[in-house]
């Protein structure tokens, strides 16, 4: 998706790179363009070189290029076989592209920068991106309207393939709960069509907890009660005493089996009812909970109000939720 963007400007790219080549290729002219640098009363950084095959490498050798643009014409001047030197308006497109992919950047860095597993936090910035792209869909810039026509078709997809994996892992964040869908959801999808995807995302995570439920419900049957016959000592006790005490511990082993069979303990509430009614994890003043980077996968283990709950939790936040 982030490649359609930087496509839209693959020549410019191509000047900025060979510009920033061209000044580190010798002492001399490094000097030189640190000379314009502090004339012009610029912070004194050091042009970087970007990895083609990595678009956020791309990213950051753009960002640090723009803080010099002023720079490169002066340079030019004073170089002459400097042919690289973008014009006023490549930079402006630069300027328009980069505002665009720095959303993307931003979310790659909450995502892939934790030391935690994140499915929890897609959403969110799914969401952030939509908005963005929304909002420049009618750009005054026919370029920019190309550039993210390309980017929604890509998102659509994505989006189609991940939406609910990817909200069921938000809403198993105690930080955000529904509150995350009832948010989003508005932000995603036409008016007429929040209400039936936010039903669809409920029904299936009472469906997912359903099946856990079940696996639980087996789970109890293969270790029902279980029995071991006590006989007194023949020694000690008559066999008619010894014949009646052994009949009874059988006729309690084979009642309690059956009820392990037919009546399995459950729990007495739906724990997704209990969960959704507890309100929404927050920090208190007198919490240490650092709630901004909270690792819910680690909440989950540590709660012990639930049976069920955190075992489907674990499941569906360590999935990671492939980046395009």
């Amino acid at each position: 998706m982030v490649q359609d963007g930087l496509s839209e400007i693959q020549e410019i790219i191509h000047d900025i790179r060979a510009s920033v080549e061209f000044v580190n290729k010798t002492e001399g002219r490094r000097l030189i363009f640190g000379e314009i640098v502090h004339q012009l009363r610029l912070l004194d950084l050091v042009l970087i070189y970007d990895c083609k095959t990595r678009w956020n490498s791309t990213y950051e050798m753009l960002a640090c290029a723009l803080k010099f643009h002023e720079v490169f014409p002066r340079f030019k001047d004073r170089e002459p076989s400097y042919t690289f030197c973008p014009s006023t308006e490549d930079w402006e497109k630069v300027k328009k592209v980069f505002s665009i992919l720095g959303v993307f950047w931003n979310a790659t860095h909450i995502i892939s920068g934790s030391d935690y597993p994140t499915a929890n936090l897609y959403l969110n910035e799914v969401c952030r991106i939509k908005t963005l792209l929304d909002s420049k869909a009618n750009d005054e810039d026919n370029f920019i309207q190309l550039m993210v026509w390309k980017m929604k078709m890509k998102f659509d997809k994505y989006w189609g393939e991940c939406n609910l994996m990817m909200s069921i892992a938000a809403i198993l964040d105690p930080r955000l709960k529904m509150r995350v869908i009832n948010y989003c959801f508005p932000l995603i999808y036409p008016p007429h069509e929040v209400q039936a995807n936010i039903n669809k995302v409920r029904q299936a995570l009472y469906d997912l907890y359903a099946e856990y439920v079940e696996l639980h419900v087996s789970s109890s049957r293969g270790s029902g009660a279980s029995c071991q016959i006590v006989t007194n000592d023949p020694v000690s006790k008559s066999s008619s005493s010894s014949s009646s005490t052994m009949t009874h511990i059988t006729g309690m082993c084979e009642f309690l089996s059956h009820i392990a069979t037919v009546e399995p303990v459950q729990p007495e509430k739906n724990e997704l009812d209990i969960y959704f009614e507890d309100g929404l994890l927050t920090a208190t003043e007198k919490s240490s909970l650092d709630i901004v980077n909270l690792d819910a996968l680690k909440w989950w283990k540590n709660t012990t109000k639930y049976k069920i709950l955190p075992k489907m939790a674990a499941d569906i936040l360590a999935i990671p939720l492939q980046k395009r």
